[in-house]
């Protein structure tokens, strides 16, 4: 079982880091009125992709470089600039002070997930998808097809408005891995993820089975294509943020996967002081 120390720490934020990096740019080109940005600092990103968005956040920041009252300036300027709360991910390699130093400015809990990996293996072999099933690669006309599967998994009576359109810009997204799930000719779920090269992570996300499919191993099934496609791109860990309990961190863990570390996004309304 790998160590996880900050440096490897810093490569894991990636998971999350650049599919919002990617996800502000082209909202910039394909919903501009959202007023989307990105940019790096302290050698992480800041990104703004729309109020009331679950993407938007600063990511990756302070792992490998001191992370100063002068960054969070910087942060929550960023952030007023585009009339957002300021969103922050810290995880347990920060330093102790970091954590203080949120607190000593106001800032609340807003989420707490789990960062799972594996080592990926190039060699590795994998059962067969289930009897009946056919696992394949998306295909980039299938794009709103997929999102909508994703959004009915999630949100049964319907996705609010900030949460719609969101897989189709990933299969969009150079280095996007899609693989869909079939029955009987009909699409029933879809996987997604990203290949980061310059970490060697492969981030796993944009999932979800129609419930009518479901309790037929369709997702353990998505998981080990898009594992086998990542390791044959060169990637080293395949990397997945969950809920802690959920089902998405029971398939990844009974795939090997394990928790690295849990990490909290903080977050500071616009109408706390300062």
């Amino acid at each position: 079982m790998q160590f996880v120390d900050k440096a490897l720490a810093r490569r894991f934020e990636a998971c999350e880091e650049m599919p919002q990096v990617l996800y502000a740019r082209a909202f910039q080109k394909t919903r501009p009125e959202i007023g989307a940005a990105e940019k790096e600092i302290c050698g992480g990103h800041m990104v703004f992709a729309g109020l009331g968005s679950p993407i938007g956040r600063a990511t990756g920041v302070g792992l490998d470089r001191p992370f100063t009252a002068e960054v969070v300036d910087r942060v929550e300027e960023f952030y007023r600039s585009h009339n957002a709360p300021s969103q922050v991910d810290l995880c347990p390699l920060h330093d102790p002070a970091v954590f203080e130093m949120f607190k000593e400015r106001g800032y609340g809990i807003a989420e707490l997930n789990n960062v799972l990996y594996q080592k990926l293996d190039l060699n590795e072999e994998f059962p067969a998808a289930p009897a009946g099933c056919e696992i394949r690669r998306g295909r980039r006309e299938e794009a709103g097809e997929s999102g909508a599967i994703v959004e009915r998994a999630f949100f049964p009576e319907g996705a609010p408005e900030a949460f719609r359109g969101l897989i189709e810009p990933l299969y969009q997204m150079e280095g996007a891995l899609a693989f869909v799930a079939s029955v009987e000719g009909k699409m029933a779920a879809c996987g997604t993820g990203l290949n980061i090269p310059e970490h060697r992570i492969f981030a796993l996300g944009g999932a979800g089975t129609l419930l009518e499919f479901r309790g037929r191993g369709l997702q353990t099934a998505l998981l080990r294509a898009r594992m086998a496609a990542a390791a044959a791109a060169g990637c080293e860990y395949a990397v997945v943020v969950t809920q802690g309990g959920s089902t998405s961190q029971r398939n990844c863990e009974r795939l090997g996967f394990r928790v690295a570390y849990s990490k909290v996004t903080v977050v500071k309304d616009l109408s706390s002081p300062a």
